[in-house]
């Protein structure tokens, strides 16, 4: 059913009371965008969007009230918009787990990388579904939105249509957008469509046509912040600005039946639309033999070749290092645009994007991995916090993990990122040491259907120390080298490349120190305090090359790094921290007593 001009403009009137009652209710929001882009949010879904097929994205997450008030009149099961913005209700901005809420966004330019990564995972899938995206003219100055736009126009995306609520507006006054921004559009390979963001018919017309290109579609909406309202035009109509009295006239003036009534019809026809992150048990997936000196990249690269090759659907991708970071193994297959049959995806050195584009394929169904240096987790770390904020079981590879790194200097080593990364909430992160944990920090990540993972990686090679048969990997930690007496005298914590290391300073130390492999700190705080105290015994001390201060959590003395490394042979570097298995022992040999 295809609704007119004067039924549409009667539903976008109750999209506007219902979201300023949520305003109202909350004394708090966002108005501007409420009273200025309700008339196009109602075209996509009262025309166009296929209930159970099509997706929508609210990459302007302020205007959430405006999403919500849509989602209760098409009957989605969501909170009371009595509730919005308090303790329990319906959050300030859009969270992905919401009955009908498709990413989780309010950081600007998440949205539309969201976006661009559900219309791939269609395209992957062979599906028909479309994508449709609102942004604001904040979206369009983020560069992860750049990114994501340059991303889908080399794709040629064509199940997707970014709508920009244009009113020229932000914050703190004229938008500092672009000076062309359709012209950008064009030059990224988007098909580019301009109308009113208040003519029904034009607005019709646009997304009509926008399902017959073989590009994406960028319609440009003009509109008027706060249009109706006091404030019409102002920066000051982005938030909440106008008396009650004002609020509740214009609530009023929006009211009406028959707009209610024909908000039911869409409601009836609604399908829901079933989305499964399915978690993987590669466990039969077994690591093929591997030399005895090895980097944990390489394992890496070995082990998830065999998981392809076992036909578990992966999709995988690089932001232009997949040869570096062993991302990209013997069973990848390109996808490329118009075909989509591969199973990797090179993203390009854009790792915000490869990030947020990523949260949007695991969204719909899909597991998907992306891997880029250490260091270079910084650039994609808003995507990676919303990942875990929304139970995203996204995988990170990252590899070239520390100093070690060696002649590329300090701009590529790595020294806060671990503890940073461990710091987020719902993030597992694996430091494996040798091919038994690597084998096993995959299998973890891969069975998570509910926080995304971070697996970190070396660039050099080193001896590996063996896994005993009986270890629990998957506890987080466990003994790798025994004290040897019934007596422990101390415990070395290490993780990754610096295990050898620790097992080469409890030789010189003696009988009665025992070796702990960390290869994951979450899981190991989930493990029983019993099970702890197995595991650390007497003067505990912790070795990685990494921030310090984290680990006094468990240790009574830490041998890390606390300032950025330098050019040089790795090795040289290391042995310049500190790493040195006779400094080391010399230091604790008073503290093992």
């Amino acid at each position: 059913m295809s609704y007119n001009s004067k039924d549409l403009k009667e539903m976008a009137s109750v999209v506007r009371a219902w979201a300023l009652h949520a305003l109202k209710c909350a004394k708090n929001g966002h108005v501007g965008i409420v009273l200025g882009a309700a008339d196009v949010i109602t075209a996509v879904y009262a025309n166009y969007l296929r209930f159970g097929r099509d997706r929508f994205i609210l990459s302007a997450g302020h205007g959430s009230a405006l999403l919500y008030s849509v989602l209760n009149l098409c009957g989605y099961d969501i909170r009371s918009l009595n509730s919005f913005r308090k303790i329990n209700g319906l959050p300030g901005h859009p969270e992905f787990g919401i009955d009908g809420v498709d990413a989780t966004t309010g950081p600007l330019g998440q949205g539309v990388g969201n976006a661009v990564g559900v219309a791939m995972a269609e395209k992957i899938r062979h599906s028909d579904g479309r994508v449709y995206c609102l942004c604001s003219d904040g979206d369009l100055m983020e560069g992860v939105a750049n990114e994501a736009i340059a991303f889908a126009g080399r794709y040629k995306l064509n199940n997707l249509i970014l709508l920009w609520d244009d009113n020229g507006i932000s914050i703190d006054g004229v938008a500092q957008t672009d000076v062309d921004i359709p012209m950008r559009m064009k030059a990224a390979g988007w098909d580019v469509i301009t109308v009113p963001g208040n003519d029904f018919p034009k607005i019709n017309r646009a997304l009509s046509g926008a399902q017959k290109s073989d590009k994406p579609v960028f319609v440009q909406c003009k509109t008027k912040i706060g249009a109706g309202s006091s404030l019409c035009g102002s920066n000051r109509a982005h938030g909440y600005a106008l008396d009650d009295a004002e609020i509740t006239q214009l609530i009023e003036e929006n009211i009406s039946v028959n707009g209610e009534m024909l908000w039911a019809d869409v409601a009836r026809r609604r399908v829901d639309m079933l989305m499964i992150n399915p978690s993987m048990n590669v466990s039969n997936v077994k690591m093929p033999k591997v030399p005895d000196v090895i980097s944990t990249r390489e394992l890496s690269g070995i082990y998830l070749n065999e998981i392809l090759r076992a036909g578990y659907p992966l999709i995988g991708g690089s932001a232009d290092l997949g040869g570096s970071t062993n991302a990209y193994v013997g069973a990848s297959r390109d996808i490329v645009p118009g075909v989509f049959d591969g199973n990797y995806i090179n993203y390009g050195v854009r790792e915000h994007a490869m990030a947020a584009i990523m949260n949007g394929i695991v969204s719909v169904g899909l597991r998907a991995y992306g891997s880029t240096f250490l260091a270079f987790s910084d650039y994609m770390r808003p995507a990676m916090r919303l990942a875990a904020l929304s139970k995203l079981p996204v995988i990170y590879v990252l590899t070239h993990d520390s100093v070690a790194v060696g002649e590329d200097g300090p701009t590529h080593q790595p020294v806060e990122q671990l503890a940073s990364l461990r710091l987020v909430p719902n993030m597992n992160v694996f430091r494996p040491c040798n091919g038994d944990e690597v084998a096993v920090c995959w299998q973890m990540a891969l069975r998570d259907n509910n926080s995304p993972s971070s697996i970190v990686l070396s660039r050099q090679k080193f001896q590996q120390v063996s896994t005993p048969a009986d270890a629990q990997i998957c506890r987080g930690a466990y003994v790798i080298w025994p004290a040897g007496t019934p007596r422990v005298r101390g415990t070395i914590i290490a993780t990754g490349s610096e295990v050898p290391l620790a097992v080469s300073v409890a030789k010189k130390l003696g009988n009665g120190v025992q070796v702990v492999s960390m290869p994951s700190v979450e899981y190991f705080k989930r493990q029983s305090n019993e099970y702890k105290s197995e595991i650390l015994r007497g003067f505990v001390v912790a070795i990685e090359a990494s921030a310090s201060v984290p680990w006094f959590e468990f240790a009574d003395a830490v041998v890390g790094v606390d300032e950025f490394g330098m050019s040089g042979p790795g090795g040289d570097i290391m042995h310049h921290f500190g790493f040195d298995a006779d400094k080391i022992a010399n230091d604790l040999k008073k503290k093992f007593k």
